[in-house]
């Protein structure tokens, strides 16, 4: 079984930053585009950023300019580093691979998620 380890949330003010990362098990990182997803609470689950195998990104708009996902192949890490954090951000967070090929049509493999909480 595929397991991805996150880790990094926690509860900050509004304002704050934060820094989540995903551990990849190697024989996915390098060939897997990657993302972040989050579920506000009662929502359903958002795809907010993610990163393919030759680096380029992508980003809802609500999260540009604030979020930045990126990714280590030295310790097969994926990260979420988050400025500005607002109420509205409060969900909880998955980090998550795909063969990039079926990307659009889902992701592959999730971790199990680690709640972030930004308070007024």
């Amino acid at each position: 079984e595929v397991q991805l380890e996150e880790s990094g949330g926690g509860r900050v003010e509004a304002g704050g930053s934060l820094r989540l990362s995903c551990v990849v098990p190697e024989s996915l990182f390098s060939g897997s585009c990657m993302a972040w997803l989050r579920r506000p609470p009662g929502k359903g689950r958002d795809l907010i950023a993610r990163i393919g195998t030759d680096g380029r990104v992508g980003y809802i708009d609500s999260v540009k300019g604030r979020f930045t996902i990126s990714k280590d192949a030295t310790t097969n890490t994926l990260y979420l580093q988050m400025t500005g954090l607002r109420p509205e951000d409060t969900a909880m967070y998955y980090c998550a691979t795909s063969d990039c090929g079926t990307e659009w049509i889902g992701y592959d493999h999730y971790g199990q998620g680690t709640q972030v909480t930004v308070s007024e």
